[in-house]
């Protein structure tokens, strides 16, 4: 794990031997500048997650570096360091900016207490930073489910896997809960109170994945207003999930395979390397192997992935955790909605065992949603759901080759949110076969 930075800033030199000694015991990096102007000239060149910062200073004051580093790095915590007869001066710098503030004299149990609480903030920050930047791309159900001896493998899996740090190729069909799989192996593993970053490989253009993944300087290009982190740094300390990794460019897997190597980056427009610490845990629907073959992946990118695998089985193959899951759908549907629904009829419960769904869990979320939306009865009946009835999907009687077509593609191309790139690789035909079918059946993406 990537040891903690911390400058100290003070004039006094028992301080600062006597602070660097009780960080380096605990395990932290430490550096130390004897006034205001050394402790900024550090702060120049190096990136530090914690200042310990003395108020009173000859030359520069404290409340001046402080000022400089909340314009400059509002992200590095500072630390006040004061004598009692200087707290209105810490009550001043507490209202600028500063984390905390130590009240001279104090001992190094006091002053763990502090980094500590630091440390936890940092993480929380990082990872609600995230949060706030992934707009829609949230899971939709909040635990794996499964009974089935297939399911019961991939918790095996899981638990053997969390534990170590090593990385996680995790494979499976669109809509599997591959997602959900990576976010269990993180919350089991040491790293559960650091970050969960996900980076959706395929959704971001490729001309914006370089400042997604590595983050950007002001300046660094025409719309750059601000430094900006991308997620390999929002996700130090914790989990960096690579979703659709097999859409990542050739030139994005040179650069992606040597921060896995080195965990060290720059920032686009940036000179200065930072260090990151993570756990990969990459995803994808293709097959690598065969992208490797064909030159589509890198073999060296591949083999570093590809530690420890394991594949999410489709909901076709495990048909007898589907009332498991529909019931559990069911249960928060009726919370969200506030209705008054008892459960799932019979018929409309053997419909879905017969059915294949092509769109695996996400397409089983997406009826149940459906159901309890427009159902009108104590329970879900086979009307209800959206399996043979929504708009311009087959009817059960119609079972033409004609009708079971159109009623596939409109099925893939609603679990696939109408992403055209993606349900065209699912349903195995280039783009313009799949424009011309819609055409031609006059499917419709609803409001």
């Amino acid at each position: 794990m990537t040891r903690t930075k911390i400058l100290i800033v003070d004039d006094e030199l028992v301080m600062r031997e006597s602070l660097g000694g009780w960080l380096e015991r605990d395990g932290h990096q430490v550096e130390k500048a004897e006034s205001g102007e050394e402790g900024l000239e550090k702060l120049a060149v190096n990136r530090f997650d914690i200042v310990l910062l003395d108020i009173k200073m000859e030359g520069m004051s404290g409340l001046e570096v402080l000022k400089h580093i909340n314009e400059n790095d509002p992200d590095v915590a500072v630390v006040m360091i004061t004598a009692y007869g200087s707290i209105q001066s810490t009550i001043e710098a507490m209202k600028n900016g500063a984390h905390d503030y130590l009240l001279k004299p104090f001992d190094p149990n006091e002053l763990g207490v502090v980094i500590e609480k630091i440390l936890d903030c940092q993480a929380q920050a990082r990872e609600n930073l995230y949060l706030r930047e992934r707009h829609k791309e949230s899971v939709r159900f909040e635990s794996m489910i499964g009974q089935s001896q297939s399911m019961q493998k991939v918790f095996d899996l899981i638990r053997d896997a969390a534990p170590v740090d090593s990385t996680v190729l995790i494979t499976g069909e669109t809509g599997t809960g591959k997602g959900l799989a990576a976010k269990a192996i993180h919350t089991n593993s040491p790293r559960r109170n650091g970050p969960f970053v996900g980076v959706n490989c395929g959704a971001i253009p490729e001309h914006l994945m370089e400042s997604e993944l590595f983050g950007h300087q002001k300046g660094a290009f025409t719309d750059a207003k601000e430094n900006r982190k991308g997620r390999l740094e929002m996700a130090n300390g914790g989990t960096l999930f690579l979703d659709e990794i097999g859409e990542i460019s050739m030139r994005m897997q040179i650069d992606l395979l040597r921060v896995i190597e080195d965990r060290v980056f720059y920032r686009v427009g940036g000179t200065q390397p930072i260090e990151t610490d993570f756990r990969v845990v990459a995803a994808t629907n293709k097959n690598i192997r065969e992208a490797v073959k064909t030159g589509e992946f890198r073999e060296d990118l591949y083999y570093r992935v590809n530690v420890i695998t394991f594949e999410m089985p489709p909901l076709r193959g495990r048909k007898e955790d589907i009332p498991l899951l529909a019931n559990h759908f069911l249960q928060r549907f009726i919370q969200e909605t506030n209705k008054s629904i008892s459960g799932i009829s019979r018929e409309a419960m053997d419909e879905m065992m017969l059915h294949e769904w092509p769109g695996n869990i996400r397409e089983l979320e997406n009826a149940i949603e459906r159901a309890v939306v427009v159902g009108k009865s104590a329970k879900i009946t086979d009307r209800d759901l959206p399996i043979f009835n929504i708009d311009g999907m087959a009817s059960r009687e119609d079972h033409s080759l004609k009708a079971v077509e159109k009623a596939h593609i409109m099925s893939v191309l609603i679990n696939n949110d109408w992403n055209i790139a993606k349900s065209s690789k699912i349903l195995e035909i280039d783009r313009t076969t799949l424009y011309n079918k819609i055409k031609r059946y006059n499917l419709r993406k609803s409001n």
